[in-house]
């Protein structure tokens, strides 16, 4: 049942992630090879493998503690300025590209390749088809007069073969205008295959257009307004140490004690319930509106001792329930909800008692010191031990928060258009990272996985978090831009160090991998957490306790 509160201090943070994964940062385009669907729609294809959701990765518990697990979006290494294909295919005229610029941080190109160019490539396909053909009366490999090889492979296919082939080898050379900034797998064509080929036939030229992003510009309002941040980060009660080690002592208590069936009274705090939970929307006219998945579930066991963890006003409403009864009363999600659609929502929740327990508990004394820490022989060494781990526990999340709220003021700070490809990459990896802990947790069936991995859930995954996703890349690329600005560096060890415990983890977990993109992660991850640490020595940090 998600009726949890969560608290700021447990917000993601890119460069502190348990998990880690892969939120790519632009990728800049290198096309490989191109081809055409059935339906004439153009697709490419980058380094021999179509377009698709990027498996996260798992770095080292050392990369881990460094910072986290997100790349950052801005640092993109650009490749040489003109592509070694592009060099050496001189073309036997010059294209005419018009470029103009485009929402969302793209460009779209507007080509004409002169006609020249077009029967370079018209013979050079003949060519090919006269290597591969075996036309009867002529030995392979001869040359093949022009209409005899046309008919024999057909004038349609040749065409749609001289169309594409004019496209794979100047699409490189048009694109020479954005090398450095085009972003890889994010360049769409235009124009419609079938029109292409009729303007083609007709004219012996040809014209398309092209659209791809580009590296992202950042502004700064105001500039240089990271240098002299003032922030303020505010922890919740229940990172406090001491309150912690209090909450993990009774946990281990109460698991000691033995669960016996309330036969006489009603529920009361320090009872187990077995509950059944619905719950639907109650509309302005106080009617009753639509269902509420989330705030459901079925044989959830409720422990009333952390009745301050749901939602507010829950558990005084079924306070007094017996086993077989049922209680419907209604609710007000807070303001601070974490599901943004159920703030302030009024709703009606009708819960069922299907089993009611009390705890039968031990005195609590030294006798159950190694049962409740092992190694331990009194209460006294229980209470110190449990007391250092949740120090550290608190010194962990309050330095989490602290990245958390700078990440957030740095994120407000800039203005900056997000390319839909990377906005689509980096959304398709967090949708890949919460189906693996899906997986994790639960065993799916290939009907339920299917399900879950289907375009359309993708494609509402994206909709309904499309505001925290910008989110993260607006921090990344905010991150990306200190670390050039600033020159900040980080040692060749490292980055050697940290890509070895990477690929050992890899290895270690028989899980493929990509040794150059463990690399780029990385370097990015160490850049994250350099340009954390110095915005950290060099902003004033207020911290408040709500």
């Amino acid at each position: 049942m998600e009726l949890c509160v969560m608290s700021s201090t447990t917000t993601i943070n890119p460069f502190h992630s348990c998990v880690t994964q892969r939120l790519g940062s632009p990728r800049l385009l290198q096309p490989d090879s191109l081809f055409f669907s059935r339906d004439g729609c153009s697709v490419l294809r980058f380094n021999g493998r179509l377009k698709k959701p990027i498996k996260p990765l798992e770095l080292s518990c050392a990369a881990k503690k460094i910072g986290g697990g997100r790349r950052s979006a801005a640092s993109t290494k650009a490749p040489p300025a003109v592509e070694p294909s592009v060099k050496e295919d001189k073309l036997p005229a010059e294209l005419q590209v018009k470029e103009t610029k485009a929402p969302n941080s793209s460009v779209k190109l507007s080509v004409e390749v002169p006609a020249v160019v077009c029967e370079d490539c018209y013979q050079r396909v003949l060519t090919e088809f006269m290597k591969m053909a075996k036309v009867p009366g002529f030995r392979p490999g001869k040359r093949v007069p022009e209409n005899i090889i046309v008919g024999f492979v057909g004038r349609q296919y040749v065409l749609q073969a001289t169309v594409e082939s004019i496209l794979k080898r100047t699409l490189p050379h048009a694109m020479e205008s954005v090398t450095g900034k085009a972003l890889k797998d994010s360049i769409q064509i235009l124009s419609s295959f079938p029109e292409m080929e009729k303007a083609y036939s007709q004219l012996k030229t040809l014209s398309y257009e092209v659209v791809v992003d580009v590296v992202p510009e950042l502004k700064w309002n105001p500039e240089n307004g990271y240098k002299d941040m003032k922030v303020v980060v505010e922890l919740g009660d229940e990172i406090d140490a001491k309150k912690a080690c209090e909450r993990q002592l009774r946990q281990k208590y109460k698991s000691l004690g033995a669960l016996k069936i309330v036969t006489d009274r009603g529920l009361q705090v320090g009872d187990l319930a077995v509950i059944d939970i619905s719950a639907t929307t109650i509309d302005e006219d106080g009617s009753t509106g639509e269902a509420i998945p989330d705030a459901e579930s079925k044989g959830f066991h409720f422990d009333t001792e952390e009745g301050n963890r749901l939602l507010p006003g829950f558990l005084d409403s079924i306070l007094g329930i017996r086993a077989g009864e049922s209680k419907s009363f209604s609710l007000v999600f807070p303001e601070s909800w974490n599901q943004e659609n159920l703030r302030g929502q009024r709703a009606q929740f009708t819960v069922d008692c299907k089993e009611l327990f009390y705890r039968d508990l031990p005195t609590l004394d030294d006798s159950l010191a190694d049962k409740l820490l092992p190694g331990c022989t009194t209460l006294k060494e229980v209470e110190e031990t449990l007391t250092k781990r949740c120090q550290e526990m608190e010194q962990e999340a309050k330095e989490q928060a602290t990245d958390n709220a700078i990440l957030e003021q740095i994120r407000k700070m800039v203005e900056v258009e997000i390319p839909q490809s990377l906005f689509e990459e980096q959304g398709r990896q967090f949708y890949g990272a919460r189906l693996l802990e899906i997986q994790g947790n639960m065993k799916l069936n290939e009907e339920q996985l299917a399900s879950l991995s289907s375009q359309k859930a993708v494609n509402e995954f994206l909709e309904t978090q499309r505001e925290s996703i910008t989110n993260i890349i607006k921090q990344n690329l905010a991150v990306g831009d200190i670390f050039k600005r600033e020159n900040l560096e980080f040692s060749t060890d490292e980055l050697v160090k940290e890509v070895e415990n990477s690929i050992t983890e890899f290895k270690k977990h028989k899980q493929e991998y990509d040794e150059e993109r463990v690399k780029d992660q990385v370097q990015e991850i160490l850049e994250g957490a350099k340009v954390l640490e110095w915005l950290k020595e060099r902003a004033e940090i207020q911290y408040i306790t709500r």
